[in-house]
This record gives C-alpha cells, sequence and structure tokens, in this order.
C-alpha cells in the first residue's frame, strides 16, 4: 500500500492486518459502482452553506473514474443529501438536537427538494444511464433512508468505488457500512475532500485500517483501462 503519510507504526498495523491482497487486482467492473457522495451545489458553491472549497478541485478525477469505469462496463451511482418533511423517519435528534434552530432551518431549507443547492454541481460527467439516490442521513446505506442498497444488488453490484465530500462525514460513512453490508469498498484518497487536511487524513487512516483499500484516482482508472485494453484483445472465439 502507499504511504499516505501515515506514522511508520500505523502503516505496519495496516499491512500486518491486510496482508498482500488487493481489491484492485480483483477488480471486476461489472460488478463494481462508482458512488459519488453528496457533490451539489449546496457543498460547491462558493458561499454556500455548507461549503467544501477544496471540493471543487476533485471533480476532474471524480470525472475521470466515472469516465473510466462507464467504458469498463461499470455503474456510476450520485447521492445526493436531502431534507425531506415527510419523511417518515425524520431525523429529529439532528435537526432538533445537533444543530443550533437557525442552522437547522437554513440547512432544511437549502437542502429541499426543489432548492438549487440539492441539485448537483454542474462540472459534474452526469451520464444518463447514472443513478442519482437522495439520501436523508449521512450514510447512504441507514436503513429507510435511501434506497441505494437495494437498487445496487439488484443490478449485482459487489464493489463501491467512494468518491466524493465530506470524507470524514457522509463518504466515511457511507463507506464503513457498506463494507459492514458487505461491500468490497476502495476508497479514493484524492478524489474526497473535507474541510481541513487532518480531517482527510485521519478518515483515510480508518479506512485502511478497517473498512476500505485506499487508491488514488489514477491508480483506479489506470486499473479499469487495462481491464477494457485486456478485454479488446481477446478474439472474439475466445469470448464465446
Amino acid at each position: 500500500m502507499q504511504n499516505y503519510n501515515f506514522d511508520l507504526d500505523i502503516v505496519s498495523r495496516i499491512q500486518a492486518t491486510r496482508g498482500t491482497t488487493r481489491l484492485m487486482d480483483q477488480l471486476d467492473p461489472a460488478t463494481t459502482a462508482h458512488v459519488v457522495i453528496d457533490l451539489q451545489a449546496g457543498f460547491m458553491r462558493e458561499g454556500a452553506l455548507l461549503e467544501v472549497p477544496d471540493a471543487r478541485g476533485i471533480v476532474p478525477a471524480v470525472n475521470a473514474i466515472s469516465k473510466a469505469l462507464r467504458a469498463a462496463g461499470g455503474l456510476v451511482a450520485f447521492t445526493r443529501f436531502a431534507f425531506l418533511k415527510d419523511e417518515p423517519a425524520y431525523w429529529n435528534v439532528f435537526y432538533s438536537r445537533f444543530l443550533d434552530g437557525k442552522r437547522a432551518a437554513a440547512q432544511m431549507e437549502a437542502f429541499s427538494p426543489g432548492s438549487p443547492d440539492l441539485e448537483l454541481w454542474a462540472g459534474l460527467d452526469v451520464g444518463k444511464a447514472d443513478l442519482v439516490a437522495d439520501k436523508t442521513r449521512y450514510s447512504a446505506f441507514t436503513h429507510g433512508t435511501c434506497d441505494l442498497d437495494a437498487t445496487l444488488r439488484a443490478r449485482g453490484i459487489k464493489t463501491l468505488i467512494i468518491t466524493g465530500t465530506m470524507t470524514n462525514c457522509c463518504c466515511e460513512s457511507t463507506a464503513r457500512d457498506a463494507m459492514q453490508l458487505g461491500y468490497d469498498v476502495i476508497f479514493a484518497s484524492d478524489a474526497t475532500a473535507t474541510l481541513t487536511a487532518a480531517e482527510q487524513k485521519a478518515t483515510l487512516m480508518n479506512m485502511a485500517m478497517l473498512f476500505a483499500e485506499l487508491a488514488t484516482a489514477a491508480e483506479i482508472v489506470a486499473v479499469l483501462r487495462a481491464q477494457v485494453a485486456a478485454k479488446s484483445t481477446i478474439p472474439a472465439s475466445a469470448e464465446a
């Protein structure tokens, strides 16, 4: 594994726990989904309530992964963090107890249906066959708050590539739950973004130690392109 500027003792612990097996070496695009977490105007726009400035900078890497996976026969799915007034499982502990009243009201308004901030960022490459799933929690796999898990399972998806924002919140929450639900998870180290370098590093360390395999966008794209190239060299008779 790459160092990612982890302390040597952390690297040693990860290697001792996980050995040399790499998900990237076994990646099957047909059962892989690129899950792009919450790259919405409400996180990307300058001056937005939940602006993550560094998230704008990861868009080219996110788009490159999406393009490579589509070409290899995989699935791309986008999540949107949303506030749904009439949802059965209202998140009372968050909106009523975790947030200040004014902040809660502003966040509800920003991420309600019809709000411009709910929409996916205009710079994203969104294909006609891509999925868009709204979620009302940090994780896209919280039961009863998003239908992404059922949709992915119906399509035979087994591996997730996680990108998006915020690294240490919705990306991390989704990756943790996905792994515990039985998905293999690849966490893109340079195609996720949050507010500080310290928060980014802490999540990458947790992911590598316990929940996911880390890879750069370039590494992911290279593996997917190699899959396409290898398939194109197989004679038609051999595939029959």
